[in-house]
C-alpha cells in the first residue's frame, strides 16, 4: 500500500513560557499543504523492519522516525508483523515543514491498517506524542490548533483553499538552535491567535520565533518582505525552519510571486488542504 505524507506550515506561533520538562509551552496553528513524500509499505513474513529512501542525507536506519514508529507498535502488539518501507522523499529536512513527523504519523496510520490493530485516532496520537511534538497533528490534518508542546491537537473548521508559494533555502535550521537563543518575555493575555480564530483576519497572525530566526538568517526576512510586497495575505517562516511561505487568495498573484522568487530561490506553488482532502489524498494509494 502507498500513503502520501503531506507537509505543514505554521500560520502562527505564540510562545507562552518554558516548561518543567525543558520544552516550551506554545500555541500554534497547523495547516496542511499539498506537498509531500510517498511511503510504500510491503508486509514481511517476520518482524523485521526494512527502510530505504531516495534522500541520501537522511539516515534510513533505527534513528529514523518511520523505523521508530513501526517498532513502537511492534513492542505493544505481538500480532504486529514485519514491514518494508520505501520512501520517495520530497520534503527537505530542517525547513520547518514537518516532513519527518508526517512520515511517522502516516506510518502509524498505515501499520494500524496493515497489521489490523484497530486503534482509534486518539490512541494513535498518544503513540505520536512519544515520537515527536508535531506527529499528533499529522494524524488529524487540515487546520488545527496545537497547544502544550504543540502536541495537544484541536481540529478547527477549515479555511478556504489558498495558494501557497514556498521558498526553500538551501540551508536547514535546527529547532534547538532557535529555542536555545529565544529570549522569553511575558506573553500578552490578549492572544492575536484567538482574535484570528474569531475574525479570520490574517494580519493578526505572527510567528514569535521569527525574530530569532531573522537575527541569524536576515535573508529570510527579505523573502518575507518580498511576499508581503506582492500582496500575500500572510507570510511567515514556517515553525523554526528555513522555509518561508506566502499565502495568496489570487492564483495569478501567486504565480507572479513564484516567477519572481524563482529567479533567485528554490520555490514552488502548492495549495492548502482541507482535512477531508488531506485524508482522501493521503490514502488514495491504499
Amino acid at each position: 500500500m502507498k500513503f502520501r505524507s503531506f507537509a505543514k506550515i505554521n500560520l502562527g506561533i505564540e510562545v507562552l513560557g518554558k516548561r518543567e520538562d525543558g520544552y516550551h509551552e506554545i500555541r500554534t496553528l497547523f495547516q496542511s499543504i499539498e506537498f509531500g513524500d510517498i511511503l510504500e509499505f510491503r508486509p514481511l513474513a517476520d518482524r523485521e523492519i526494512r527502510l530505504s529512501g531516495t534522500d541520501a542525507s537522511i539516515p534510513w536506519d533505527d534513528r529514523n522516525l518511520i523505523h521508530r514508529a513501526a517498532r513502537l507498535l511492534q513492542q505493544d502488539f505481538p500480532k504486529a508483523g514485519g514491514v518494508e518501507v520505501l520512501v520517495t522523499k520530497n520534503v527537505p529536512a530542517g525547513k520547518g515543514l514537518g516532513g519527518g513527523s508526517s512520515n511517522a504519523a502516516m506510518t502509524l496510520s498505515a501499520l494500524n491498517g496493515l497489521w489490523e490493530l484497530g486503534l482509534e485516532q486518539t490512541r494513535l496520537q498518544e503513540y505520536g506524542r512519544r515520537l515527536g511534538a508535531d506527529v499528533p497533528y499529522f494524524l488529524a490534518g487540515g487546520l488545527c490548533l496545537g497547544e502544550g508542546r504543540g502536541d495537544v491537537i484541536t481540529s478547527l473548521p477549515d479555511l478556504p483553499v489558498y495558494c501557497c508559494v514556498l521558498v526553500l533555502p538551501s540551508f536547514p535550521i535546527l529547532t534547538s538552535d532557535i529555542y536555545g537563543r529565544l529570549s522569553l518575555t511575558s506573553p500578552s493575555e490578549d492572544s492575536k491567535m484567538n482574535r484570528f480564530l474569531a475574525r479570520r483576519e490574517f494580519g493578526l497572525l505572527e510567528n514569535k520565533l521569527e525574530e530569532t530566526v531573522f537575527s541569524l538568517y536576515p535573508r529570510l526576512k527579505a523573502i518575507k518582505s518580498s511576499f508581503l510586497d506582492k500582496e500575500a495575505v500572510l507570510s511567515l517562516v514556517s515553525g523554526t525552519g528555513s522555509a518561508v511561505f506566502g499565502l495568496f487568495e489570487d492564483r495569478k498573484k501567486a504565480a507572479r510571486a513564484l516567477a519572481d522568487m524563482g529567479r533567485t530561490e528554490e520555490a514552488l506553488l502548492v495549495e492548502t488542504l482541507s482535512r477531508e482532502r488531506y485524508w482522501k489524498r493521503a490514502t488514495a494509494g491504499v
